[in-house]
This record gives structure tokens, sequence and C-alpha cells, in this order.
């Protein structure tokens, strides 16, 4: 169970020409760019820097809540579909596979095969804490796995992390700039807003989650035709992001941001060209590896609230579960994709707990 964001990504590279881009701003640090303790400076800067602009702005402060049942709900989905494919890959028999009680049971009547299954995890875990999975022998060929306590920390930790990410993506594409958000407790995300005394506007911007789809791109006609005639059935037009370039794309989308696992900013080999990495769960990889054997030599349209952010053309099937997108982008704009794909690839939601007005300092 690997992750774009920890550099081990894994898979094909998609590479095409980004027909738009998303604007960045300076106050959403692409992490990827810096090691652990530069990031965490920076943010500590940028927190004093806040923090003193509140006291003598006054503002706004927000506490969300991580939806940490839907993690784990998540990462046990993952397992049992990480589980599936070792055993399948493996041509491992086996039998009732299933979730339970916050674990994956199933039945491997050969103990060198369950060995195998352990060991195959634990490869897949190896410097990746968050990713540990314990193993229990239930006798007659029964097989407990489930995420270890220190992973579930970890996870839980990863996903306050990617939110805080996404809330300040989400609100600096909103027009609010000064921000500083930062954990408060396990799963809490404090968040403050100076100069801002009308709380009820960033609370209306987390009440809509991003929409995250992949979708083909029909090529029956003209896109132009389409936009000013009748669309033919199943399908719409799209505009692209930036150059607002009309794509014909079927309705229904082939995958979604639930299909996505993470995305993060990174840096293609040889070139160190800005690249965004994002990687599918066991489900998404299934459909995008027959998404893409089925269609190649078609574009895909990578779309973000209906509107389309780029359509490569699928040059060969990918089955590995990961991409890369190139695109002759900055950094910035890299990091701008990538947090938008992931925080329609977060599990659960965000949920309101508090929110509070401050009143700026008097003057004497």
């Amino acid at each position: 169970m690997t992750t774009p964001r920890r550099d081990r990504t894994r898979g094909l590279i998609l590479a095409f020409a980004m027909t738009s881009v998303i604007s960045a701003s300076a106050i959403v640090l692409p992490r990827a760019a810096l090691a652990d303790d530069q990031f965490d400076k920076m943010r500590a800067k940028i927190a004093a820097f806040v923090g003193d602009k509140m006291e003598k702005l006054g503002g706004s402060r927000i506490i969300y809540k991580v939806d940490s049942e839907g993690l784990r709900d998540s990462v046990v989905t993952d397992l049992r579909d990480d589980v599936y494919k070792v055993l399948h890959d493996g041509h491992i028999a086996f039998s009732n596979l299933a979730i339970r009680d916050g674990g994956v049971d199933v039945k491997i009547a050969d103990a060198k095969a369950r060995d195998q299954l352990a060991r195959k995890l634990a490869a897949a875990a190896e410097g990746v804490p968050s990713h540990a999975v314990s193993v229990t022998d239930g006798g007659d060929g029964a097989v407990r796995l489930a995420p270890t306590d220190a992973a579930s920390k970890a996870r839980l930790t990863e996903l306050v992390g990617d939110s805080i990410a996404m809330i300040e993506q989400r609100l600096k594409d909103a027009g609010i700039k000064l921000v500083s958000a930062v954990p408060d407790g396990p799963d809490r995300i404090r968040i403050f807003l100076p100069g801002v005394t009308d709380p009820e506007r960033v609370t209306a911007i987390f009440a809509r989650r991003v929409k995250v789809s992949l979708r083909q791109v029909d090529v029956s006609m003209p896109a132009e035709l389409a936009q000013s005639g009748k669309p033919p059935e199943g399908t719409e037009v799209l505009l692209g992001f930036k150059d607002k370039r009309p794509y014909l794309v079927a309705k229904e989308s082939a995958l979604d941001g639930e299909d996505v696992s993470d995305a993060a900013p990174s840096f293609a080999p040889g070139t160190k060209d800005p690249v965004v990495s994002f990687r599918f769960n066991g489900r998404g990889t299934r459909r995008f590896a027959h998404l893409t054997e089925e269609n190649i030599g078609k574009p895909i349209a990578i779309a973000l609230d209906d509107t389309v952010i780029s359509a490569p053309v699928i040059r060969e099937p990918i089955t590995g579960g990961s991409v890369q997108i190139s695109g002759n982008f900055t950094l910035e704009e890299a990091n701008s994709i990538a947090m938008q794909l992931r925080a329609g690839s977060l599990p659960g939601h965000l949920t309101f707990v508090e929110q509070q007005v401050i009143q700026p300092a008097v003057k004497p």
C-alpha cells in the first residue's frame, strides 16, 4: 500500500500537455518540495504572523473535526482490496474474504500461502508506518488482518494534515488568503482567519465537497458543434478551467474521488520537472485498468467540479494504479492540482464543531 506523497509511486507515466492550470497562492505550501522540518518551520512562521494579525484586526476562529470513523472504514476497505490483489496476482486459493469488526478475515488453506500474504503486506508497508498491518492466525487456515494501533494513529495524523492542506487551498480559491489552520488534538483542526468577521461564509465553503471525476470524451462530433446544438444522448459539454475550451464528455463518471487514494506534487525522474502524482485505491485501480485497456488512443477528461482540468489521450493500458501527470507547469500549479484531487479523495467529511468572532484589540 504505497503513496505518491512518500515517493513510492509505481506505475506508468501518463504524459500530456495541460490544457489548463489552477492558480496558486504562496500561503498554500507545496510540501513535496520541502523537507518536513522546513515545512513545519514555515508553517510555524505563518501561524505566528496570522496570530499577530488576529490580535490587531480581530477575525474568526473555527474548529472542525475530521471523520475518524470514515477514515477507519476507508482504510479497512483498502486493506481488503490489497489482500484480494495479492491473492489474485499470486494465484493463491482463498475463501471467505470479508470485512468484519474493523479488520479483514480470509481463509487460506495453504500455510506457505498465508506466509506469502503476510510478507507481501509487510513489504508494501516497509518505511510507511501508517500502513503497518497485524496478521493473526485464527487456526484452520483462518487469517485475521487489521491496521496496527500505531498505523491507525499515523493515518489519523495524515488525514488531519491532508485536511489542513485542503482547507488552505479551498479558502485561497475563495479569495481568503490570510489563513492559519493547525491541529487541535488528534482529530480536530483550528482555523484562524484575521479580518474575517462572517464565519458563516467560510463554513458554507466546506458544506460542499469537491467533485472529482474521470469521464470518457465523446469524439463522435466536435465539441463546439455539440455546444451550439444538441449533444448526443448521455453526454454533456464541459468547459476547460482556464481556456474555456468545450469538451464533449459522458455524463456518467467512469471513476470519481472515492477511487483516488492520494495525490501529491512531485518531480519527474531525470528532468525534475514538477508533476502531479495520484494513486487509485484497489477498486479504482481495477476500474482504471479496464478503462485504459478499452480506450487506447482515446482521450479521457479529468474534471473537478464539472470543469475539465485536462483531457489526456490514453497511450497504453495502465494497470499499476499509479499515475504521474506532466504538463510543463510550475511547482505551485502542480501543488494546486494535487490539492484539488486530494480534497475529493479525503475519507469522510469535516464536521463543524464551533465558531467564534474575535474582536480587534482596542488601541489606547
